[in-house]
C-alpha cells in the first residue's frame, strides 16, 4: 500500500501529464479533474505491478485514455465550451494554438497532444491507442492540416 508521502510524490511527478491529457480529450476542467482522480485511484491499486517509470507513464496514459473514453461515451455527456478550460490552464500566448488543438476531432486532438505535448513517437501513440502506426500518421497529418487552416483563418 502506498503511504501518503509516496502518493504525493507520484502525483507531483505524473499528475500534470494525466490532467493535461484528460483536458485535451474532455475539453472541460471539471471532467478532467474527475478523470484525474479516477486514474490515480486505479494507479495506487496497481502501482506494485508497474516495473519502471516508462511502464508507469504508459500505464497512466492508457488509463487516462480509457477513463476519458468512458466519460465521453456517457449518455448524459454534452459538449461544453472550450474557453473555460483554455483560459485557466494556458499562458496567454499559447491559448490560440491550444484552443485550436482542443477544437480538433478527438482522434486528431489525442494524437497531436500525445506527439507534441507529451513527446511520444508515432509507434508509441499507436501502441497506446491501439491504432496502427499508419493510422496515427494519418491523424497527425490531418490534425496538422486542420490546425494550419484554423490558425490561418481558412474555412
Amino acid at each position: 500500500m502506498t503511504d501518503e508521502r509516496t502518493a504525493q510524490a507520484q502525483i507531483a511527478r505524473w499528475g500534470d501529464m494525466v490532467w493535461r491529457l484528460a483536458l485535451a480529450r474532455t475539453r472541460h476542467i471539471q471532467d478532467s479533474e474527475d478523470v484525474f482522480q479516477e486514474v490515480f485511484a486505479r494507479f495506487f491499486r496497481h502501482e506494485e505491478e508497474l516495473e519502471s517509470d516508462q511502464h508507469r507513464k504508459a500505464w497512466l496514459i492508457r488509463c487516462t485514455l480509457n477513463c476519458t473514453n468512458t466519460l465521453l461515451s456517457a449518455r448524459w455527456r454534452t459538449n461544453l465550451p472550450l474557453e473555460e478550460a483554455v483560459t485557466q490552464c494556458m499562458a496567454p500566448e499559447d491559448r490560440q494554438v491550444y484552443s485550436a488543438v482542443l477544437a480538433l476531432p478527438q482522434k486528431y486532438r489525442t494524437a497531436i497532444h500525445l506527439h507534441y505535448y507529451e513527446g511520444y513517437t508515432v509507434d508509441e501513440i499507436a501502441a497506446l491507442t491501439g491504432a496502427r502506426a499508419g493510422t496515427v500518421k494519418s491523424w497527425l497529418s490531418r490534425g496538422r492540416e486542420k490546425l494550419a487552416a484554423e490558425l490561418k483563418g481558412d474555412d
